[in-house]
């Protein structure tokens, strides 16, 4: 059974932002319905409260859905809400025009005036929030839609019977809360792309160092392969032409021939070897610099010395392996990486914080990559198991995940250590 809010943590950040971000302007549209609409039930009596409270509902609701429209707009998942924008601009300005009219023509009071006005100005600074977020964020229209909005509210404040002194003020206090309200909306919006942006830019940099990884192995295989090719493919054309002529010199040439072949092998052997080979104070070092670079607090804490190199490559792995599912898979704010070495063997640590209790054991920071050319839990296991070693992932704690490898020491490499020590 999930826990309450379990949904909540298994979103990475930017749906978290952007779920912030979508509730926000829905909390805008009922402090609308709360701060003004209910308010005048206070002030004026229960009939006329009732019919501006339905006014200020009716605009509320308008506004929930448009905003809600746009922002799936800005995120690139619908077309321009063009026909809310209009909906809503009609919205506001049919129940704007009936709530100045009251102020003017309605009952006799101040209180009346008061909750008319606020009705009319609550409705229009809301409505223009919200409306900026429909138009594309430049400052020339968002600048001119608040400015339009503001002296059409004032004109028609004027037109209906108010002094034009009265609708300046109108025009002026509408202008400064539907200009913050605008701001509110394009900054929130703004914040959210950058989440966005800067998640994909680190999914990117993920992609990159795998590309580099291969560009790097491609080049190192070009060196080694392409030279010794182009002398094969000569001294067989060699060999085949003299071969043609019967001279027994084609012997040596394919006997030469095969000499680079078995050359080649070994060559295109030891850089593979050295490709699969992962030094293990390297890959700390690199995996403080990645997580630090990606924002995430990184703490590492290595006793490396003296420890042999089929380990200290086992071990490698494993940071590497944990390194890149932190960057891809998790949400982690905070990692740390033990090495320790006791009693004739070394523990390998690395803990995190970015897995959902809901989750389970093989996802968030840990889950498994494919499990393909020795990726994955399965292929790190199947590297610690050559040197004795194995390997324990599961929770460690409310939302903390741990991976968790042990690796035996060889006889002559525990006596080097006594002998240190």
């Amino acid at each position: 059974m999930r826990r309450p809010g379990g949904w909540w943590r298994r979103k990475d950040t930017p749906e978290k932002v952007e779920t912030y971000t979508r509730w926000s302007f829905h909390f805008f549209a009922l402090s609308e319905i709360a701060g003004i609409g209910l308010s005048t039930y206070g002030q004026v009596g229960p009939r006329l409260a009732t019919a501006l409270s339905l006014m200020v509902v009716t605009h509320a609701v308008v506004c929930m859905v448009t905003a809600s429209r746009a922002l799936d707009w800005v995120r690139g998942r619908r077309a321009q809400p063009v026909r809310e924008l209009w909906t809503l601009v009609t919205v506001t300005a049919v129940l704007g025009v009936p709530a100045v009219a009251v102020a003017e023509h309605g009952p006799g009071g101040a209180d009346v005036d008061a909750a008319a006005l606020g009705v009319f100005v609550g409705i229009h600074g809301f409505g223009l929030g919200v409306m900026t977020l429909c138009v594309p964020h430049r400052r020339r229209r968002v600048t001119g839609l608040v400015c339009g909005f503001a002296a059409g509210a004032g004109i028609v404040s004027y037109l209906v019977g108010m002094e034009w002194l009265a609708a300046l003020i109108v025009a002026c206090v509408l202008l400064a809360a539907g200009g913050f309200l605008s701001f509110t909306a394009v900054l929130s919006v703004w914040l959210l792309n950058v989440v966005y942006t800067l998640d994909e830019a680190k999914e990117t940099r993920a992609r990159l160092a795998v590309a580099e990884e291969r560009l790097r192995f491609g080049r190192d295989l070009h060196d080694v392969m392409g030279r010794n090719l182009a002398v094969i493919a000569l001294k067989s054309e060699l060999a085949v032409q003299l071969s043609r002529r019967g001279r027994p010199e084609a012997v040596e040439q394919m006997i030469e021939v095969q000499r680079i072949a078995q050359e080649s092998q070994r060559e295109v052997r030891d850089v593979v070897r050295g490709y699969r080979e992962a030094a293990l104070e390297v890959e700390l070092a690199g995996a403080r610099g990645v997580l630090s670079a990606a924002g995430i607090a990184a703490e590492v804490r290595d006793e490396t010395a003296g420890l042999p190199a089929e380990v200290q490559s086992a071990l490698g792995w494993v940071v590497r392996e944990a390194t890149t599912n932190v960057l891809r898979h998790g949400d982690a704010k905070r990692v740390a990486v033990q090495v320790l070495m006791a009693e004739g063997h070394v523990v390998l640590t690395v803990e995190n914080d970015g897995v959902a209790e809901a989750a389970g054991p093989s996802a968030g920071a840990q889950a498994p990559a494919p499990a393909t050319g020795g990726s994955g839990l399965a292929g790190l296991r199947e590297r610690l198991s050559a040197v004795g070693g194995t390997l324990e992932a599961g929770a460690a704690g409310k939302g903390l995940f741990r991976l968790r490898a042990e690796v035996p020491l060889p006889s002559p490499a525990r006596d080097g250590l006594e002998v240190a020590s």
